[in-house]
């Protein structure tokens, strides 16, 4: 070790070069499996806490993924609510949710627009709405409350078991970013269509035909649709927002299953899947194996570019301990001339390869490190609606070994080719060289 080190110190510029090299080749490669790392952990732990432990989507279509884009609409969304717990005496809860888009309108848009006054740059916000039973999710996860009580009424009273004719309570909760996008609180009004209005002359009508809410609450973002503006309202009053709410319109998107026992899921899986052939239910293992496909794609794209700085930097090492080699030839060959055995000098080389290669550790880890709270900071404050606890990073254990084995195989590649010329050095003519 000592000869490797003084070949090193010998040349501590070019040294240093080589370790900063492996140092940032590695830090990228640890980046990037951090990034990858960060966004399974953050959503596995958001989906094991959330309480749900199946979730049913429309069979139609032969729809059998949970990402294979927005899902058929679920038929007789409200009785669902009690016939699968019917089906299956596990199921605790069974919550029907409806998820659209709505455009938003403020107070202050509405009295521009009838005082003809509407500013430059006028719009509408668009925002995900989710359509619910606000009641009926007792064991699930849901936004929980800046500000304000939250919905008044038990059940879904426009519902009215199945008549759609009873009052409407036009309260509505907007997530934290949605509010604060539409500068309102809790107790203002805020307008709701599907679709946004064509110019701004036809924003009176606009008004005129859309659905206006009371806000009765500002939440948290939420687990299930992150980084998206969203509203949330009675299941009922969202359809009437797109149908006349009847019998026959009485669809949904998803449906969140908390089980009172959640030990085996694919038993309750099966079992509701005999029960309601029209539906496709997903554990959460099933979940975060569609996540993981998505994700892996995106790492397959990462690991790619990191090949080819790995490559590089290994390349580059070489060429150095090949310098070194030949800067060396002819101590290496006295070496050799008073019995020093091939093995033992081409380990020199090796060992020399392993020392710039810890530098490159050294470098490599930190650097990783100081970019990946940077970009997790980063991305906090431009991403809105995170749910909290969501983290882009995670350095942990599998990670950072992985950089380590990574430095080790860089610099044993590195070595082969320097060490076997350093073993394969012609003594003789090393030695009657001038």
């Amino acid at each position: 070790m000592g000869y490797a080190w003084d070949g090193i110190r010998r040349r501590p510029g070019r040294s240093a070069l080589t370790g900063l090299g492996i140092g940032l080749a590695t830090g990228l490669v640890v980046l990037l499996l951090a990034l990858s790392a960060g966004v399974e952990t953050s959503a596995t732990t958001l989906a094991y806490s959330s309480g749900v432990d199946l979730l049913a989507t429309s069979s139609a279509a032969g729809n059998t993924s949970i990402l294979n884009g927005a899902p058929p609409p679920i038929p007789g969304s409200h009785p669902l609510a009690t016939e699968v717990p019917a089906a299956d005496p596990n199921v605790a809860v069974a919550s029907p949710w409806l998820i659209e888009g709505l455009v938003f309108g403020n107070g202050s848009l509405w009295a521009d627009a009838n005082n003809s006054s509407v500013p430059f740059g006028w719009e509408p916000t668009s925002s995900g709405a989710i359509g619910w039973i606000p009641s009926d999710n007792s064991g699930l996860e849901t936004p929980a409350l800046y500000q304000g009580t939250g919905f008044t009424a038990p059940g879904d009273p426009h519902y009215a078991n199945g008549s759609f004719d009873g009052p409407s309570t036009h309260e509505i909760v907007l997530d934290q970013a949605l509010a604060e996008v539409l500068d309102l609180r809790v107790g203002d009004a805020v307008w709701a269509q599907p679709a946004a209005p064509p110019s701004a002359a036809t924003l009176p009508a606009w008004y005129a035909a859309a659905t206006r809410f009371t806000i009765v609450g500002v939440s948290a973002p939420f687990w299930l649709v992150p980084s998206a503006l969203l509203s949330f309202v009675y299941l009922s009053e969202l359809q009437s927002i797109y149908s006349a709410a009847s019998n026959a319109t009485d669809y949904s998107t998803l449906v969140l299953i908390h089980l009172t026992d959640p030990t085996d899921p694919a038993g309750d899986q099966a079992r509701l899947a005999r029960a309601f052939p029209a539906l496709s239910f997903f554990t959460l293992a099933d979940i975060l194996s569609d996540i993981q496909h998505v994700v892996n794609v995106y790492r397959t794209f990462g690991e790619l570019i990191a090949a080819i700085g790995l490559a590089v930097a290994a390349l580059f090492t070489t060429t150095i301990l090949q310098m070194s080699v030949d800067d060396r030839s002819r101590e290496l060959a006295l070496l050799r001339a008073v019995g020093y055995r091939r093995a033992r000098v081409g380990l020199f080389v090796v060992e020399e390869a392993m020392i710039l290669a810890g530098f490159g550790l050294a470098v490599g880890l930190p650097v990783a490190w100081g970019s990946g709270l940077a970009i997790d900071s980063f991305l906090r404050r431009t991403v809105t609606g995170l749910p909290a606890g969501f983290s882009f990073v995670s350095f942990d254990a599998a990670v950072i070994l992985a950089g380590v084995a990574i430095v080790v195989a860089v610099g044993l590649v590195a070595a082969v080719a320097p060490a076997a010329r350093a073993m394969l050095l012609p003594v003789a003519e090393e030695l009657r060289a001038p």
